[in-house]
């Protein structure tokens, strides 16, 4: 075997040796108790993406019935042996919201108060207008035994596996975004701070986002960008993704939280004081994830020399053709983002002529 072939069967071999599955059959039953006893987590960023509608969870529901097998639902295990889902959560979702208690936890937890009626199934007709307590005991019981498949990722795996698989699975009815899915796999007091900063009056003054961003994790991504970059870009080399998963996994161990949401607040505090919040010009009507980056970060460094930062000439100066050859491009370097960040930090420094 030649040294290539050496290589990337190593390559190969390494990888593998990262990533731990078991499988499981359980049935419809388990998998409603796990969810009502905390055993399966659906995490809160998960739970108000069951968008399924009747239809569809009806036709999974017949599938069921009928025995066809249906995808298996994906779990990832925590350090603590608890289960949450990867990839299924419209499937599990379904089956709890047509055959789960009408008063359960695990109903709660996917924000249905009224169950299922069964409706437009084609094979199952006569179970078109039913709820599951409709059913003869003996379907009842049928449906409750039915098996479904399960793959679990053992928490042998690294967290930078886990969003992988996330990333490669979560492709259901919604698709969460890197942001969502760093919220499910570094849950903790770190995950909780960001989302409690996303609500700060001054930092939603200067950040413009489209319709679809308000709540998709985006606010939460730009404070993960503030603080890998402001406190970890000597860490940055290339990949995005995969320097904020490793930010925010360190930052989950060791974060100095009080230094870090003084400097946040008062970084904000004097941004808010822009016409317009952090846009190039006064027309445009949504924040450049780059202009961001450089601006907050730039701003955080100049306050951290001197408390009060000069925001005059700001929309002419992001207009210069210098700073635009540096948020334009190939952007995702090293040099590039030390560099705007530096630009910034100037001249927010600049003294008033």
């Amino acid at each position: 075997m030649n040294l290539y072939m050496v290589n990337i069967t190593a390559e190969l071999n390494d990888q593998k040796r990262k990533v731990d599955f078991n499988s499981y059959d359980m049935s419809v039953k388990e998998l409603i108790s796990m969810v009502n006893d905390n055993i399966i987590d659906i995490a809160p960023e998960y739970q108000r993406q069951f968008r399924w509608d009747d239809s569809r969870q009806s036709a999974l529901i017949e599938s069921i019935f009928l025995g066809i097998p249906v995808p298996s639902l994906f779990m990832a295990t925590n350090n603590d042996g608890t289960w949450e889902v990867i990839d299924g959560v419209q499937r599990l979702s379904s089956i709890i919201n047509f055959a789960a208690d009408a008063i359960s936890a695990a109903r709660a937890k996917i924000n249905r108060d009224i169950p299922l009626t069964l409706c437009e199934l084609k094979k199952l007709e006569s179970f078109n207008g039913l709820r599951f307590p409709d059913l003869p005991r003996s379907l009842q019981i049928d449906f409750l035994l039915k098996p479904i498949k399960i793959t679990t990722l053992s928490d042998k795996s690294d967290k930078s596996v886990r969003f992988d698989l996330f990333e490669r699975l979560n492709t259901g009815g919604i698709k969460l975004s890197d942001q969502e899915i760093r919220s499910c796999i570094y849950r903790g007091r770190f995950n909780d701070f960001i989302k409690a900063l996303s609500e700060n009056p001054s930092f939603n003054s200067v950040i413009k986002l489209s319709k679809s961003s308000e709540n998709d994790g985006t606010k939460e991504e730009l404070i993960l960008r503030f603080f890998a970059y402001l406190n970890g870009r000597d860490k940055f080399e290339h990949s995005v993704v995969g320097f904020l998963n490793d930010y925010m996994e360190s930052a989950s161990r060791n974060f100095d939280y009080n230094n870090n949401e003084r400097i946040f607040c008062r970084t904000f505090e004097e941004l808010a004081r822009l016409d317009h919040g952090i846009v190039k010009t006064r027309t445009r009507s949504v924040t450049s994830i780059i202009l961001f980056e450089a601006v907050s970060v730039g701003a955080a460094e100049a306050i951290k020399e001197q408390d009060q930062i000069n925001l005059d000439g700001f929309y002419q100066w992001v207009m210069n053709r210098d700073f635009n050859n540096l948020i334009t491009g190939a952007t995702n370097t090293k040099n590039r983002v030390n560099s705007r960040i530096e630009y910034c930090k100037n001249k927010f420094l600049e003294e008033n002529v």
